[in-house]
C-alpha cells in the first residue's frame, strides 16, 4: 500500500482525528483553567462547550471508520452538525477574546447562526426524506444546505475580521479552514473521492487548523500569566515598580554590583494641583512624570513608585551614567514637559550601607531641595554622611 493510499483511507481519518482529539484535549485543559480563574467571563465556558463538541465530532469520525458503522447516515449527519456548530462557537469566542473578553458573547446573530444548521437540516430532510435511509458510501454525508451554509458562514466571519484588529494567526486559520471546506465540497459533489490529493487535504487540513487554534490559545494563556505577574510587581496607575518589588530589585543590584544610586523625586505642590484641577488632571500629570523617570532610568536602572507623589529611580553601580546628571535631566524634563516641577534628592551607596539607608539619605536630600526653593536637585555628600554615621555609632557605643 502506497503512502497516499494509506493517508486517504480509513487510517488517515483515524490518524488525523486522533491528533485533533489530543489537541482539543489540551485546549480543553487550558480553557478550564481560564474559566476557573476568570469565572465572570462567560466566554471561556462557551469555549469549553465548543471544544467538547469538536472532540465528540472527531470521536464519531473515528468510530465511522469501522466497517459496521461506516455506512450509517445518522452518525454522519450528527458529525456534520457538530462540526459547523462547534466551528461557530469557537470562532465567535476567539473574536470576543481579541476584541472584548469580558463582553457578552450571546446575541441575536450568534444564536441565529447556531440555530440555522438545524433548520437547514430539517428542510433538507423534508425535501429528501430518504437522506437518513440511504447508506453513506463516502467519508461524509452529502447535505447540500449544510455544506454551503458552512462555506458562507466561514466567508462572512473571514470578511468581518477585516474591520477588527485581530491576531493574524486567527485570520490565517479561518482562511485555512475555508480552503478545507472548498476541498471538502469539491470532493463530495464533483470528484467523489477520485482525486487522492483532495481526499488527503480533507483529512489533514483540519489538523493544521486546530494546531493554529491551540497556538493562539496557548499565547493567550501566556499573556494572561504575564499580566498577572506584571500587576503584582507594578503600580496600577503609573506602571512603575511598586515599593516592594523596587526594594527587592535594589537589593539584588546592590549584591551584584556592590553599589547603586537612588534618585528620590517628589512632585512640588501636588496637593494643590489635586485640589484645584481635580484627581483626573493630577493623575495625568503623575503618569507623565512617571514616564519621564522611567525613560531616563531605562537601560541603566529602574523606576518605582514609593507612595503618593514620591517617585524613585535606582541607577545600577555598573552603569557609566552619573546619578546627579540623570537627576538633573529628570528635573529639567519635568519642568519643560509638564505643568509641575519636582524636588529631587540623590544618594549613592557606600560600603556597608543597606538599600533602606540609601533611600533614607535620598529622601532627606529631597527634603532639602523642597525646603530651599523646590525644583532643584540636592546630592548627599558622602563624607558628611559618613561622619554623621560615625558620630552616631560612637555615641551608641559609649552609651
Amino acid at each position: 500500500m502506497s503512502i497516499m493510499n494509506w493517508l486517504t483511507g480509513s487510517t488517515g481519518i483515524i490518524l488525523s482525528s486522533a491528533c485533533i482529539i489530543v489537541i482539543v484535549f489540551l485546549m480543553l485543559y487550558m480553557s478550564t483553567k481560564l474559566h476557573q480563574s476568570y469565572r465572570s467571563h462567560k466566554v471561556y465556558g462557551w469555549l469549553i462547550g465548543g471544544l467538547l463538541l469538536s472532540g465528540v465530532q472527531y470521536g464519531i469520525r473515528m468510530v465511522l471508520t469501522a466497517p459496521d458503522y461506516a455506512g450509517l447516515p445518522g452518525p454522519h449527519l450528527a458529525a456534520a452538525l457538530l462540526q459547523i456548530v462547534s466551528f461557530i462557537i469557537i470562532n465567535f469566542v476567539f473574536i470576543k477574546l481579541y476584541t472584548r473578553p469580558s463582553g457578552r458573547l450571546v446575541g441575536w446573530a450568534f444564536l441565529s447562526m447556531l440555530i440555522a444548521p438545524f433548520v437547514l437540516t430539517a428542510i433538507q430532510l423534508y425535501l429528501d426524506g430518504s437522506l437518513l435511509e440511504k447508506p453513506v458510501d463516502s467519508s461524509s454525508i452529502q447535505v447540500l444546505t449544510l455544506d454551503f451554509y458552512s462555506l458562507i458562514i466561514n466567508f462572512l466571519i473571514l470578511v468581518d475580521t477585516r474591520g477588527i484588529q485581530l491576531n493574524r494567526k486567527f485570520v490565517l486559520s479561518l482562511a485555512i479552514y475555508f480552503f478545507y471546506q472548498l476541498a471538502s465540497v469539491s470532493d463530495n459533489y464533483v470528484f467523489h473521492g477520485e482525486v487522492p490529493l483532495l481526499v488527503m487535504l480533507k483529512h489533514f487540513v483540519p489538523l493544521v487548523y486546530f494546531t493554529m487554534l491551540f497556538l493562539m490559545l496557548f499565547e493567550w494563556v501566556i499573556e494572561r500569566m504575564l499580566d498577572i505577574h506584571q500587576s503584582s510587581i507594578t503600580d496600577g496607575l503609573t506602571r512603575l515598580y511598586n515599593r516592594k518589588f523596587f526594594n527587592s530589585r535594589c537589593e539584588k543590584w546592590l549584591r551584584e554590583h556592590g553599589s547603586l544610586s537612588i534618585i528620590f523625586c517628589d512632585i512640588d505642590n501636588f496637593k494643590k494641583l489635586n485640589d484645584t484641577q481635580g484627581h483626573h488632571a493630577a493623575d495625568v500629570v503623575l503618569k507623565k512624570v512617571a514616564d519621564i523617570i522611567k525613560e531616563e532610568s531605562n537601560g541603566i536602572g529602574a523606576a518605582g513608585r514609593y507612595g503618593g507623589e514620591e517617585l524613585l529611580a535606582v541607577i545600577r553601580g555598573n552603569s557609566k551614567s552619573k546619578a546627579d546628571e540623570v537627576a538633573e535631566t529628570i528635573r529639567r524634563r519635568v519642568e519643560t514637559e509638564t505643568i509641575v516641577t519636582v524636588s529631587v534628592g540623590v544618594s549613592t551607596s557606600s560600603s556597608g550601607q543597606s538599600v533602606q539607608e540609601v533611600i533614607k539619605e535620598a529622601d532627606e536630600a529631597m527634603y532639602v531641595s523642597k525646603t530651599t526653593g523646590k525644583n532643584k536637585v540636592s546630592v548627599v555628600s558622602k563624607s558628611k554622611a559618613s561622619s554623621s554615621r560615625s558620630r552616631r555609632s560612637k555615641t551608641a557605643h559609649e552609651a
